[in-house]
């Protein structure tokens, strides 16, 4: 029963981290290259900010159901928000400050990433994500990685490369982005146009080259590639310091309120940093929600709901569940790429997918990573002196010592090979067989 229970549960991880991450990046790629609404397209600033709100709401009440479930029920829902706030801002929760602001940089600059990717090149480069997190778990929490997975992590790289490597049809295309002439006329102009659906933002050249850009956005490969590495390094180091959190806390603290510390400190520099600073003046000028549509919203809600759920798989095999949801999630976006964005699959691409997809399958694998061999055994009954109480030594670990039992033959330590005489007046055989059992075979 518990084998079943335990393996639905894992069937659900999967199908539910395989979702969750192949909607969230076709989506926003689509929201990134699709006609922006009212001719204006949404501002990434306020999408990232929105994001930490949807984790902070969710948070918040499943932190409250919880607290709620251990008080007593005559606490007026006052004392409950008391009781939640001295436990978000209790102990080391200001530490997750760095790791929230890593998360805001790193979903700032996923939307710059699938804004100039393609959505299944895009899926293959950020399993760097992977590489990042083995080195910062080697710098942070001091974790050993064996040669087999360096080994995997360089093919992950070999990967990376070949998929990024650039196509000769894509080039030409950029070159004819880059030859492209404005309208110089009224007539260019109203065929332009009527071909785009531009709306007229002014007279000038630059207002011509926005509403160009934004009705029919070019994708630039190298801006691209240099936001997935940066957000794949962010929400490396991200995770593992959380994680090193989680392990350095004195006390326990729920999950739910390490989401509510998260979102909260999150939401800060989401805002301030992101909404007033960068994009202020344009906000104050065509309002927060301009451009928002479906597909918009959609994006925001799923990138809500993946980011609480990544907090809760951080177990052993939950680790292997998050790398079959990577290599699924690599094919899917792969082929939902071909059939709604008309991707062209060229030969790089394949070797360089099938190399990404090798490697994460195998380097979050416990069975590849344990190999036949079970993991070592420590018995700590071994680690004392190098002597024994009476001077004699002690047995080295993983070994068993053989103790015989105690007859006149043994006596002070001395034994002969020799069968006793006759005259002794003493049987061995059955001194030996009313010994006790644990006499012969004890393991220290």
């Amino acid at each position: 029963m518990g084998i079943t229970e335990g393996s639905d549960e894992l069937t659900w991880t999967k199908l539910q981290l395989t979702a969750e991450s192949s909607a969230f990046v076709l989506l926003a790629h689509y929201s990134r290259v699709m006609p922006p609404a009212g001719g204006k397209r949404y501002l990434t600033s306020t999408a990232v900010f929105l994001v930490e709100v949807v984790k902070l709401a969710i948070s918040l009440t499943m932190a409250l159901y919880d607290v709620s479930k251990t008080a007593p029920p005559s606490m007026p829902a006052t004392s409950l928000f008391f009781s939640l706030t001295s436990a978000v801002f209790s102990g080391d929760s200001w530490k997750l400050a760095i790791p929230a602001s890593l998360e805001v940089l790193s979903n700032s600059l996923l939307y710059i990433a699938l804004s100039n990717l393609q959505a299944a090149t895009f899926q293959v480069t950020f399993q760097l994500k992977f590489l990042a997190t083995a080195v910062f778990g080697l710098m942070l929490l001091r974790r050993s990685i064996p040669a087999r997975k360096w080994g995997l992590l360089l093919l992950l790289v070999v990967g990376v490369a070949l998929v990024q490597m650039p196509d000769v049809s894509s080039e030409q295309i950029l070159k004819d982005d880059a030859n492209r002439h404005f309208p110089r006329s009224l007539e260019e102009w109203k065929a332009a146009k009527q071909a785009s659906g531009l709306q007229k933002r002014s007279a000038t050249y630059e207002g011509i080259e926005e509403d160009l850009s934004t009705a029919d956005p070019h994708l630039n490969p190298t801006i691209g590639l240099l936001a997935t590495i940066g957000a794949s390094v962010a929400s490396g180091l991200a995770s593992t310091y959380f994680e090193k959190v989680l392990k350095d806390s004195s006390k326990h603290i729920s999950l739910w309120v390490r989401n509510v510390q998260l979102a909260v400190y999150s939401v800060f520099p989401a805002l301030f940093i992101g909404v007033v600073f960068r994009d202020g003046e344009k906000i104050a000028e065509d309002g927060f929600f301009q451009g928002y549509n479906w597909a918009v919203w959609s994006a925001i809600v799923i990138q809500g709901l993946g980011g609480i759920a990544s907090a809760f798989y951080a177990s052993h095999a939950q680790k292997d569940a998050r790398s079959l949801a990577t290599t699924t999630n690599i094919i899917l976006t792969t082929v939902a790429s071909v059939w709604l964005f008309d991707f062209e699959v060229n030969a790089s691409f394949i070797f360089g997918s099938a190399a990404v997809l090798v490697a994460t399958h195998y380097y979050g694998n416990p069975t590849y990573n344990h190999g036949i061999r079970p993991p070592p055994i420590r018995i700590d009954a071994y680690e004392k002196d190098a002597a024994g109480p009476e001077g004699s030594p002690v047995a080295p670990p993983n070994e068993i010592s053989i103790k015989l039992p105690t007859t006149p033959f043994l006596s002070d330590g001395i034994s002969s090979s020799r069968p006793a005489s006759p005259a002794a007046g003493h049987t061995r055989v059955s001194s030996s067989r009313n010994a006790s059992a644990t006499g012969y075979f004890d393991e220290k």
